[in-house]
């Protein structure tokens, strides 16, 4: 039998949370007839020299981004612990809340790639299934670290029925067309003042707009309030 409803992840610095995040999750959640996906923005991020705004900014601007998508939410537990947002504390916790639920952990296939380079990374096939994302024809077992080839090898699975029978440990790939938009790119564009704005459009939903030039964020040090 199907176990309940599971509760799926999606990680990041959202800094700031664009289409590419939203639509990234909301593909997935449709794909995958997923009832919700929770959106996780990390505190302190392992891979990261920081971030450029504030956990409260990027928090905010998340709740102002997913009034446009209903099916994803917001879940702050890592801005309220201590310490590194490392990704299994996390998902202990969630195990913890929902001891019946399978757990689901969306990853983009970049991040995971880079898996054995996270904080006790084998421990999160004992606590959900990792739903690697990925392009349509991407073969993205030619290019895995070995440690992780080997998980990959025995640990994939092609029917999605699979992920609702089990708590954790399962590998699947999901393939959806990608959105191509950089985090990186709208931080410089924003960087350049009220001039960039047009180029900006499409890219983060109007509400988080708003809410950067009302707070002057992504500003130069010498711009900023």
């Amino acid at each position: 039998m199907p176990l309940p409803e599971p509760v799926a992840i999606l990680g990041g610095t959202f800094d700031p949370v664009h289409y590419g995040h939203l639509r990234f999750a909301d593909d997935v959640r449709r794909a995958l007839h997923l009832a919700e996906v929770r959106l996780v923005p990390a505190a302190d991020p392992p891979h990261r020299r920081g971030t450029a705004v504030t956990a409260n900014h990027r928090a905010a601007m998340l709740e102002l981004a997913v009034a446009e998508f209903p099916g994803l939410v917001v879940d702050d537990r890592e801005l309220r612990r201590p310490g590194k947002s490392y990704t299994v504390p996390t998902l202990e916790e969630l195990r913890r809340e929902f001891p019946g639920r399978p757990l689901w952990l969306l990853l983009g296939a970049d991040a995971f790639r880079e898996l054995p380079t996270w904080h006790r990374w084998e421990e999160l096939f004992d606590l959900a299934h990792v739903i690697v994302v990925e392009r349509p024809g991407m073969n993205l077992a030619a290019n895995l670290p070995a440690a992780l080839l080997t998980h990959w090898r025995s640990r994939l699975v092609s029917d999605p029925a699979v992920l609702r029978l089990q708590h954790a440990g399962a590998i699947f790939t999901q393939a959806i067309v990608p959105h191509a938009v950089s985090a990186t790119a709208i931080r410089k564009a924003l960087a350049r003042g009220p001039s960039s704005a047009q180029e900006l459009e499409g890219l983060l939903p109007p509400a988080v707009l708003a809410y950067i030039a009302r707070n002057q964020l992504y500003r130069p040090p010498t711009d900023a309030p």
